[in-house]
């Protein structure tokens, strides 16, 4: 089967995924299920909060919170690739916006490389995480192995996840609609959507995210 260039189906394929990361805040009427996770900061150290949905659910907003709900300090990793400069001046819009409390850090792939011991880290997102070795993994306009670039992903899930912090992870239900006709948007499914299981199995809580409201489905 004769693909399109990845440099042409790229750009596309981005559009489908990458949601606009300006999000406007907005009051919780769910604050006493907000409350419980931060009634016991230790509770929560070295556990794993998986925060899923649809695209402009809240999930990013409601994560933020989340975050400063558990720790004056919390860490931001952003995952996000720098494909242009309008991309770029926008992820330092959003640095400016969350205020000098947080720590950013910018890491494409490699989070384990970032000694997170003892802190609250807040990853946004798994989705541009598993686009940045799906692309990395994709050679002559040949569809990438699902199964190869997965494993990889788990790997350095785990090797993260290792340490004794908390962490939080944004995601997206990118399976949520119609199939796609392009089949490197549906391998990429695949793997998006394999990982999220992979995170759930593992997460002490998973809270999904309908139209700005939280709603906890693991815990």
């Amino acid at each position: 089967m004769k693909l399109a260039p990845i440099a042409e189906v790229q750009p596309i394929f981005m559009q489908s995924i990458i949601f606009n990361f300006q999000y406007s805040t907005f009051n919780f009427q769910s604050s006493l299920f907000f409350l419980t996770f931060a009634s016991n900061k230790e509770k929560y150290m070295s556990n794993i909060i998986l925060i899923t949905g649809g695209q402009r659910s809240g999930k990013s907003s409601y994560a933020e919170q989340l975050a400063l709900q558990l720790s004056d300090h919390p860490v931001y990793v952003a995952t996000a690739r720098v494909w242009d400069e309008e991309f770029r001046i926008r992820i330092l819009r959003h640095q400016e916006r969350r205020g000098p409390c947080w720590t950013n850090i910018e890491e494409e792939k490699w989070l384990s490389r970032h000694d997170l011991t003892g802190r609250v880290a807040l990853v946004d997102c798994l989705t541009l995480w598993c686009t940045n070795f799906f692309f990395d993994a994709t050679h002559d306009n040949e569809l990438p192995d699902v199964n190869i670039v997965l494993e990889e992903i788990k790997a350095e899930f785990d090797r993260l996840t290792a340490q004794d912090a908390t962490f939080i992870f944004v995601t997206n239900e990118i399976g949520s609609g119609g199939v796609s006709d392009n089949a490197l948007q549906r391998r990429f499914t695949d793997l998006q959507g394999w990982m999220n299981q992979y995170v759930a199995s593992k997460a002490n809580t998973v809270v999904l995210m309908v139209s700005g409201i939280p709603v906890k489905i693991k815990d």
